[in-house]
């Protein structure tokens, strides 16, 4: 059978548009950047409108080659935790996006700790209570816009993660999939439903929520007359799924210990655990992976808030290169970073140390410290921090893990890749489709439309572009691993509070 899925991969600087066919190769893909708004020091915020008109035009242009019809089915993935409140009739934002990253509902989450809520908050929701997720997001937004309490009580507005928004957008329904409702801080991942007495807690009205939907089913159809958008009218948008369990389904990692790392924005390590939720230990959150045919499967996830961004850093505010790729041919100038340690810790410390008041340090340096050990530095940070997220992993889920998959714009780099190999002390694989995760989207929708059979026949599409394995003493990499560790103690806590 012939034909294409459509993936849109709505992430946090960028909205993209891809078309893949039955082998997984792109047919077709469009992508543009949109503006990111820091409103305070830790604030971050989007516009709802431009994330929507982004997608809109990249759709646009990625299916402009194809004939009605060929298009069979869309799937969504998304930047998760971001939050967005509209009018049910009018369809206007009340607010700004809260973005994943923004930190302004640190206090709140204090509060929660201190009324003792850590264990019952995490029982449930498999999550750590942290400004990171949804929950304190929402009621910031309905305790500071004005009205905004009142007219949600009343059923007059709606709250979405950013598929939830664009699914409604599309076709008018409001649903959220089950991997990115496990992001609210709100949702019981055992019954997978939305916790009431979570909700009261929050003081989040429920008329607000959107229904709780599979990964893989058929949530509505383009609706005519949306701008641009008329070759797809009456397509099916069929498959959601937050990001990073998405590109864990687009890595196939569908068996218990296999495990993938999306070296993005932020980096984000998830192992599937299979159907049962194993709540973590270390640090760690517990997730769903995806819910396809009644079948649900559980992941540990570790997140750290900056990884690319820190490339970008170096980039646009340091100004020590003048592309992302240029770090590479600098930070190969120098064997090693020269003792400089870099935290990047621009906006706190995700897993495992869920540390809001940390702040970014850069240590060991000397009168011989250049530009080059700084850029070696930065790479060596990320390699790091994935390196923590998973040792807990090994640690919570009582099992090695033997290897470790890739992808995200940094995961081209093959000297981050090495240090990566090199500190794990395994293979790394980065496959030959490096975008996985409109990819999972794609997959998810391809077997709801009938692309695909199964999951073994997206088994088979995912193909090994290069493997990397360790090549530095052990001894040599511990030192710089437990000098990063001591680095991370110095950083922590920096923001009094």
């Amino acid at each position: 059978m012939g034909g294409y899925v459509l993936a849109f991969d709505q992430g946090t600087t960028s909205s993209r548009a891809i078309v893949f066919d039955k082998d997984g190769k792109i047919a077709a893909n469009a992508q543009k950047a949109f503006e990111q708004i820091y409103p305070q020091p830790g604030w971050v915020e989007h516009d709802p409108l431009k994330i929507w008109e982004t997608v809109r035009e990249c759709a646009q242009k990625a299916v402009e080659g194809f004939k009605p019809g060929e298009i069979l089915g869309i799937g969504v993935t998304n930047q998760r935790e971001t939050t967005i409140i509209w009018d049910k009739t009018t369809g206007e934002p009340i607010y700004n996006a809260i973005v994943w990253q923004c930190r302004r509902t640190a206090d709140l989450c204090e509060e929660l700790k201190k009324a003792g809520l850590t264990d019952r908050i995490k029982q449930s929701t498999g999550l750590l209570i942290d400004a990171y997720f949804s929950a304190t997001k929402i009621r910031w937004i309905l305790d500071h816009v004005p009205g905004a309490r009142a007219h949600a009580e009343k059923g007059e507005l709606l709250f979405g993660t950013v598929e939830t928004w664009l699914i409604w957008k599309l076709t008018g329904a409001h649903v959220t999939d089950v991997s990115n409702a496990c992001r609210t801080m709100i949702f019981d991942i055992h019954k997978l439903c939305f916790d009431k007495e979570l909700c009261e807690i929050l003081k989040i009205p429920q008329n607000l929520l959107p229904r709780v939907v599979s990964n893989s089913e058929v949530y509505g159809t383009v609706k005519d007359g949306i701008p641009g958008l008329e070759k797809l009218a009456g397509v099916p948008v069929c498959g959601a799924a937050g990001d990073q369990q998405s590109a864990l389904f687009g890595q196939a990692c569908f068996a218990p210990g296999d495990a993938k790392n999306t070296y993005g924005t932020g980096c984000f390590t998830l192992m599937n655990i299979g159907d049962k939720p194993i709540i973590s230990r270390s640090g760690l959150v517990t997730s769903v992976g995806w819910q396809i045919g009644g079948k649900t499967a559980y992941v540990l996830e570790g997140s750290v808030f900056n990884g690319g961004s820190t490339i970008q850093w170096l980039r646009d505010e340091l100004k020590m290169i003048s592309s992302a790729p240029d770090i590479n041919p600098l930070a190969a100038k120098v064997p090693d970073s020269g003792g400089v340690v870099l935290v990047p810790a621009f906006t706190g410390l995700g897993a495992p140390y869920w540390d809001m008041y940390a702040r970014g340090a850069i240590l060991g340096i000397t009168r011989g410290t250049n530009k080059a050990h700084i850029a070696r530095a930065v790479l060596d940070c990320i390699a790091f921090q994935v390196t923590d997220l998973m040792n807990a992993m090994r640690k919570d889920a009582g099992r090695d893990i033997t290897r470790l998959r890739v992808d995200g714009g940094a995961s081209v780099s093959d000297i981050l890749m090495q240090i990566q190999a090199d500190c794990l002390r395994i293979e790394v694989d980065r496959p030959e489709i490096v975008e996985t995760t409109a990819f999972g989207a794609a997959a998810l929708a391809g077997l709801s439309c009938g692309l695909w059979k199964n999951t073994d026949e997206l088994s088979r599409i995912w193909r090994c572009e290069k493997v990397f394995t360790p090549q530095r003493e052990t001894s040599e990499c511990e030192t710089e691993y437990n000098r990063w560790k001591r680095a991370v103690e110095r950083a922590s806590g920096w923001i009094e509070h």
